[in-house]
């Protein structure tokens, strides 16, 4: 075994090893700010209630801003977490000594759309296609890109209307990262990241949040949209469809518990020791390839020791197997726990936040 392997699993044995242990002397009340990710939020919620039993002296404020404006918040020092569907990239992180990536889950994020007739039926898509799509030179649904992935499927011979972010998000980073690795025109355009100089397509509409996103495809007829698999049981009672996508050995999949954790188990091994890594377009006959780590924004250095000891037992708490990164907690917005080796990666960031 590894010096690397024997590291995590002791690690991995640690934390596990708090789910058993009771922490608990009495402390003042810390309240701790959250904001950032819209696909995440839904798992706070469900988090909040649970965590405040057994630390009942922590406040969590929580609001979905989206990922951008949570970076912002964070290393701004407006908030203590601001949660990111997108790691910072070394630009970002330039002149913000201190600032940590770590991940709490790993989510997914699916290519929606509104066809009236057909949204029970999984429509075939691929990278290179939706970049078409998002470009405007693809514009029919029945155009013979599209047609061509769907044999035997009577598409309609109607304008397709593409929805995206109007906010900086996470989402919209993950998405344009797979529309660069698998369309190289893509990638030599807009390129990725939480926002982009989108083509202009006529025709075309934004949204904010995946709320936003979720209710424009919901009353917009012919529509494509890229939402957060945490809203995966809003989509179904809006019927809206849901697209297979092509990943990267070429095997059209849809996100499930085993595709997403396929995907993961292919490109997480390759995790760096500060955790930032695109899951994006992982190999591998199973994988989807629209995957992605959940993250923590926060500041190794907190204004005060209670605010540092608040903000260290929450996110241990919440990438504990026995709590936060419980399967009961996390299958309700289909998002899959982290595997040892990475929760390892994050309890050593974790361990390193201090107050001043």
């Amino acid at each position: 075994m590894s010096y690397r392997s024997i590291a995590c699993l002791a690690l991995g044995l640690i934390v596990s090893g708090l789910c058993a242990v009771s922490t608990a002397p009495a402390r003042t009340g810390v309240t701790l700010v959250e904001t950032g990710s819209s696909l995440f939020y839904p798992l706070f919620t469900i988090w909040l209630p649970s965590f405040n039993k057994t630390n009942p002296w922590i406040r969590i404020e929580t609001s979905s801003t989206g990922s951008g404006e949570g970076i912002a918040q964070a290393v701004a020092g407006h908030a203590q977490i601001g949660v990111s569907d997108a790691f910072m990239s070394d630009a970002q992180l330039n002149g913000h000594h201190g600032i940590l990536n770590i991940p709490l889950a790993i989510s997914a994020q699916e290519i929606d759309y509104n066809l009236p007739g057909l949204n029970s039926v999984h429509v075939k898509l691929d990278g290179p296609t939706i970049a078409a799509i998002y470009s405007g030179t693809v514009h029919l649904w029945d155009a013979p890109e599209i047609a061509a992935l769907n044999p035997g499927v009577k598409l309609p011979h109607h304008e397709i209307v593409p929805i995206r972010r109007s906010d900086g998000s996470g989402d919209t980073f993950i998405f344009t990262q797979f529309l660069s690795f698998s369309t190289p025109r893509w990638e030599n355009g807009p390129n990725f990241g939480e926002t982009v100089d989108w083509p202009n397509v006529s025709g075309e509409q934004t949204a904010k949040g995946n709320e936003g996103m979720l209710h424009t495809a919901r009353v917009t007829p012919y529509s494509i949209a890229y939402i957060g698999i945490s809203y995966q049981q809003a989509i179904a009672q809006a019927h809206l469809g849901t697209a297979m996508l092509k990943n990267e050995d070429g095997f059209f999949v849809l996100p499930t518990v085993q595709t997403i954790y396929s995907a993961a188990a292919a490109l997480g091994p390759r995790t760096p020791a500060d955790e930032r890594l695109s899951l994006v377009f992982a190999p591998g006959q199973y994988s989807y390839p629209l995957i992605n780590y959940e993250y923590a924004i926060v500041s190794k250095h907190q204004a005060s020791a209670e605010l540092a000891d608040a903000l260290r037992t929450f996110l241990f708490w919440s990438i504990e197997p026995c709590s936060g990164n419980a399967a009961a907690a996390l299958s309700s917005v289909h998002f899959i726990a982290l595997p040892e080796y990475i929760r390892a990666l994050s309890y050593t960031q974790i361990a390193s936040i201090q107050g001043p």
